[in-house]
């Protein structure tokens, strides 16, 4: 197990519209899958930084929505929402991707999982509909913070099943 992977993101523009994300995590593939798809899961990992979601529901079927909102600790509001498009668990997600302070920038989320030796890839691929609504994607430190605040989760669930199996 790598001790600590934060920070190692890697972020490719393989367009003018798109913007592709790969981080790996020491964690079963379907662990992985339900931490990003369950809301007991997400709100662990989600807000950046000192944020803390305060609302998160996810309807993961061909068509659910799912909204999450996180708070800043001065206050102000983040709120993302969209709609499931494809489903295949354990392995991959597409859906709608709107973060509400940006109402022009619409994008296409798809991630997909692979694992190798124990290590799950995550791929995600925004795929915004026009370059207005690309334009806002210019800092990825929020992403970042929250990959690494999903790595710390993933790591204290596959802890705690090593600890309960032991």
């Amino acid at each position: 197990m790598t001790d600590n992977r934060h920070g190692s993101a890697i972020i490719e523009f393989p367009s003018e519209l798109e913007i592709v994300t790969t981080r790996e995590f020491d964690a079963p593939l379907e662990l992985v899958f339900d931490v990003l798809t369950k809301p007991e899961h997400v709100r662990n990992w989600f807000a950046a930084f000192e944020d803390r979601v305060t609302e998160c529901s996810i309807d993961l079927r061909v068509g659910g929505d799912y909204h999450i909102v996180a708070v800043t600790p001065d206050g102000q509001e983040c709120s993302f929402r969209g709609t499931y498009l494809e489903i295949e668990p354990p392995a991959r997600t597409v859906a709608t991707w709107l973060f509400e302070g940006w109402p022009d920038a619409h994008a296409v989320d798809t991630t997909e999982l692979r694992e190798t030796d124990g290590v799950t890839t995550m791929t995600t691929k925004l795929a915004f509909r026009d370059q207005a609504g690309r334009d806002h994607m210019t800092r990825f430190d929020g992403q970042e913070s929250s990959f690494d605040k999903l790595e710390d989760y993933l790591r204290s669930l596959v802890e705690q099943g090593a600890t309960a199996s032991g």
